[in-house]
């Protein structure tokens, strides 16, 4: 079952360009960073309610959000919904059809699995599903 919505991901080419709106403009609180080699990332959480925003630049010219600032430009990358249990889930959106990216759930920030599903079958949006580590 979907809890809420975890994080919005946005892709930016630079946390300290970035960070600043976020932090000093909007007045959100900074939680700190993180690099997730597994996804080719740096992560920088900033708070909003129950939920974050985690600006995601990249460390490898061949990661994915590097290949997506390089198409889309800098702006929302996915969305991510907090899930209770990631592998039922997946079976259970397999199961009724959803196509996924990753079919097994896969290390992500904050010692969290998650799995992408595809854009063509979430209306356009990269949806992410994560279960808190």
């Amino acid at each position: 079952m979907t809890k809420l919505i975890n994080h919005i991901g946005i892709a930016v080419k630079s946390l300290e360009t970035a960070l600043p709106f976020y932090r000093d403009v909007l007045g959100m609180p900074f939680e700190g960073t993180e690099e997730v080699a597994e996804q080719k990332v740096r992560v920088a959480f900033i708070g909003v309610g129950e939920s974050r925003i985690e600006l995601l630049e990249p460390t490898s010219p061949d990661s994915p959000v590097a290949k997506f600032l390089e198409k889309n430009g800098e702006g929302v990358h996915h969305i991510a919904y907090q899930v209770d249990d990631i592998v039922e889930t997946l079976s259970r959106l397999k199961a009724s059809g959803v196509r996924l990216i990753d079919e097994s759930p896969r290390h992500g920030a904050h010692h969290s699995l998650i799995a992408f599903l595809h854009p063509k079958a979430t209306g356009g949006v990269l949806t992410e599903i994560c279960q808190p580590g």
